[in-house]
Formats: C-alpha cells, structure tokens, sequence
C-alpha cells in the first residue's frame, strides 16, 4: 500500500491492523515521524518498543528479521522503530520479506521504518508498494495551511479553542514541525487546565505565558546566519540560542524545512531566471522573502543535494549523543556557513 500525508489518516486504521513492515520516507521528516507515531498508537497492542539505528541493520541485515521474531524479556509484545538514512535498510527489509514470503514471520512484531532522505521512489520503497502486508507512506514538505490545520486539530483534540491566528502563530513558530507544534499545543491545554470533556479558550497571552517562541525569536535567526553563509554572525546567534533554551533537535528541523523549500523553489527557477520574480509567483511569506532570494544564490540544486542529507546525518548524531549535542550542532553549522558564505 502507498499513502501521502493527505491520505494517510484513512490508510493507517487499515494499514496497523494489516501490515508487518511500514516505511515512512520523504523531505518531512518530522511528518513522517508523527505518523509514525500515530500508527503506534493505531496498533492493536504496541507494547515495548525496540529501537534500531540505520548504521546497525545496514551491518547486519539479519538483525531485523531476528529482532521481529524475538519476544520481549518479560514476554510482551513489542515493535521495532528504525531511523536509517537513504537506503541503509535496503539488504535488511530484503531479507525479512524473503523470509515472510517463506512464511518465517508468521508472529513476527511490526517493523516500523523512518527514512528521512528517502523517497517513494527508492530502491527500499519499490520493495514494499506492492505488497499487500506493507506500507510505504511518503511526506512531502508542509505549507504553512496544512500545518495550521494540524495545529486546530491538535487543540480540539486536546480541548483547545484557539482564538485569533493563534494556530497559524504556532504553526510558524514551530517551523512547521507539527512535533514542536504538538508539544506547544500539550503545554497550552497543560497551562490552562484543559481537556475534551472541560475545553478552554487560548488565546496569544495564555501563549506567551508559557514561554513559546516565535519563529523570529526562536530559530529563525539561527538558519538564516548558517544558510546565508554570515559566519561572523553565527557564534552570537548560537550562544542566544543557548541562552533561550532552544532544542538543537528543533534547531536542525528547521534547518531541513528550510533546506526542502530551497530545494523546492531550485527546481523551478529556470537558467539565468529572476529569484524575485519566483519568490514572488510562489507568494513566499514577505519576511521571508529576503533571507530566501540571498540563499538561493548561495545553494544551488547541486549543493542542496549535498545538503540535505548531511542536515539528516546530523539530526541523527544529535538524536544518538545527546550529551554532546550543542558541540555536534555548532561545529556543523559553522562548517555549513562557511560553505555557504561568498568565495571573494
């Protein structure tokens, strides 16, 4: 089975029900990861979760396939999560749907993959589209509506009344990662008490009580100094940053949205053709539209190639050693800017 963020919803009751392997690919990888989320919970009885790393199954293919037969210590249930990079589970899902077709997974726990720089159109994917017992769930980069919608729908399943833009203020603060924005949506109906059964009206002050970050005081800065290639700007943006609080894991979602809209508008911008004559046409969000216009002429398609996957492999890093996470993050970005910063 095949499913993209906007049908997703419908295929993942019958897909959880149906499927042993699910493989969620595409630029939104914060997308893919909250419906990875939701499919969990969609599980009849998820139990433990087991946790594998794309570096692991891409060094033991078998492994998958041992692990998925393999009960829980204490005799639960349980479910295998992957986060690999690009093909890395190829030779690994291979194996375990060479085994199924053998009927060696009968029992077998369900396989959940997040492939971040994969496509539908990967060599992992073509293995799995066509199967009855398997679900390949593409998710392409949000806009800002769609996140917004999200966003009211997170409220009112938490019991929130979202007054005013509020859901489009979170929506653009969380830089369109409906993960970020799910966590401020959990601590607004936390702050004012809310629920199902009691709803609550939220409001921009209830907002700002809690501490949330606007996109212009909160990441934003940030991508734009590494993106732009100001080098010299970098370390002040990087030590408020810290002085905020802000999550480095945040941080580098925002870089790759960025990096997938870059990637986006590229392709569309013919040879020698006008980047604010595009921005334009694409009706940007006009306090964009600057920072846009200066990166497009620092990253072309080739470089965003190069890109994107080296922001996943950093996302990774920082998701694997979190104790060394703001040494990763800053040594990483400032390699990025100075790649991006103007040859004189």
């Amino acid at each position: 089975m095949k499913a993209t963020q906007r049908d997703f919803a419908q295929v993942a009751q019958r897909s959880a029900a149906n499927c042993a392997i699910f493989f969620f690919c595409g630029q939104d990888e914060a997308g893919a990861s909250a419906a990875a989320a939701k499919l969990v919970a969609m599980l009849p009885d998820a139990g433990e979760r087991i946790e594998l790393s794309g570096a692991e199954l891409r060094s033991d293919p078998v492994r998958l396939v041992d692990e998925a037969r393999s009960t829980s210590l204490f005799g639960g249930t349980r479910h295998i999560l992957a986060r690999v990079s690009g093909e890395e589970a190829h030779d690994a899902v291979k194996t375990f749907l060479e085994m199924a077709d053998l009927g060696e997974t009968e029992g077998a726990c369900p396989v959940l993959i997040i492939a971040g720089s994969a496509t539908d159109k990967s060599r992992t994917a073509k293995l799995l589209e066509k199967r009855d017992d398997a679900l390949v769930a593409m998710f392409y980069p949000p806009d800002l509506r769609s996140v917004t919608a999200e966003v009211r729908a997170m409220a009112d399943a938490a019991g929130l009344r979202l007054g005013g833009d509020l859901a489009e203020r979170i929506a653009r603060g969380a830089g369109l990662d409906v993960r970020l924005a799910q966590s401020e949506v959990d601590k607004l109906a936390l702050y004012l008490d809310a629920s199902p059964q009691s709803p609550k009206l939220a409001d921009v002050g209830a907002h700002d009580a809690i501490g949330a970050k606007t996109e212009e005081d909160g990441f934003m800065p940030v991508v734009n100094a590494v993106l732009s290639g100001e080098v010299r700007k970098l370390p002040q943006e990087l030590r408020r940053m810290e002085e905020m609080g802000l999550n480095p894991v945040g941080l580098v979602l925002a870089l790759e949205r960025r990096a997938a809209q870059l990637a986006s508008l590229a392709a569309k911008l013919e040879p020698g053709g006008d980047i604010n004559s595009l921005l334009d046409r694409q009706r940007v969000f006009f306090r964009d539209k600057r920072d846009l216009s200066v990166q497009l002429r620092r990253w072309n398609a080739a470089r965003l190639n190069r890109l994107i996957p080296r922001l996943t492999e950093l996302h990774q890093s920082l998701l694997a050693s979190s104790q060394m996470a703001e040494l990763i993050l800053a040594n990483s970005l400032t390699q990025i800017a100075r790649f991006a910063a103007p040859r004189r």
